[in-house]
């Protein structure tokens, strides 16, 4: 199992009617030194950025949420709307940082929201950090039909949740399905994925229900208009090994992305693939905190 060297701190916030819980390191945030949010991806917990901020050559003050219905925050009962996401955001900014500007760190659906984000609030971002967070495919409105149709099936079906035989068993799949992962750090990921269930196996601490289809399609012309209301300084950084930009087609290329961010600095993360905040945290964090300290 991986050994933190930084020891974390835990806290539930009552959020938007929701329990959310935050991971924090380091110093409480000051006007010297505003926080660090670090926002995960899809299926993912705050936790797992355990060996990102142990890679850190100093103390930031790092705040990171897990978001509703993953790691240890509350399910809603109506289920996920992306605008959701934000509306989180937007509340735990006025808790935590309601007179600093952020520095927030997103890595992909997290780097989504993060985005989204700097664009409809750009006076609430000091800087930005996006970790493979750059938006899905384009959707086509012949899709929609077929979409809705899912949705409307799926919220009347049972719920399935998946569950393991012991944390050994879901950190072998893990690494398994992330062979860039070391054993260990495949072993603490899974105690972060999984939670011990009343049968005394183990499943996913992420709501099943996040595998429902979205019933409203993705709009990347709507992402991007707001994308371009970023104001604050942008650091993307991709894995070299990662096919994520691949899946975007045209919209992946460094061209596409550097007509929607303007003034964007992009860096390439040898040796990692779309989760490289775990697969190579050596390489990731000091190129995270040359960014924050230039900024």
């Amino acid at each position: 199992m991986y050994r933190a060297l930084r020891q974390p701190r835990r806290e539930i916030l009552k959020i938007r009617g929701l329990n959310m819980h935050l991971t924090r390191w380091g110093p409480e945030p000051s006007a010297v030194s505003p926080p660090v949010f670090l926002l995960h991806g899809w299926l993912d917990a705050a936790e797992t950025y355990q060996f990102m901020v142990d890679a850190f050559r100093r103390e930031w003050p790092v705040i990171a949420p897990d978001w509703r219905g993953f790691g240890r925050s509350e399910w809603p009962q109506e289920g996920y709307g992306f605008p959701d996401y934000l509306g989180d955001l937007d509340a735990l900014m006025d808790r935590l940082s309601p007179q600093w500007p952020a520095r927030i760190v997103g890595h992909s659906m997290g780097g989504n929201i993060a985005n989204l984000y700097a664009g409809l609030r750009p006076e609430r971002v000091r800087c930005l950090i996006n970790l493979e967070g750059l938006g899905l495919p384009r959707t086509f409105a012949a899709e929609a039909p077929k979409r809705m149709r899912k949705w409307l099936d799926q919220i009347k079906s049972p719920v399935q949740e998946k569950s393991y035989d012991s944390f050994a068993q879901l950190a072998s799949i893990i690494q398994f399905r992330y062979p860039r992962f070391a054993p260990a750090a495949a072993a603490f990921v899974a105690r972060v994925w999984g939670v011990p269930d009343e049968r005394g196996r183990v499943r996913l601490a992420a709501d099943p229900r996040h595998h429902w289809v979205n019933p409203i399609l993705y709009k990347r012309e709507d992402a991007e208009a707001t994308w371009r209301e970023i104001r604050a300084p942008l650091l993307l950084m991709l894995g070299e090994e990662s096919d994520y930009l691949k899946r975007l087609g045209a919209d992946g290329t460094a061209e596409a992305l550097r007509a929607v961010y303007p003034g964007v600095e992009l860096a390439a993360i040898a040796g990692a693939g779309h989760m490289l905040h775990i697969e190579r945290p050596e390489l990731v964090a000091p190129r995270i905190e040359a960014f924050l300290d230039a900024h």
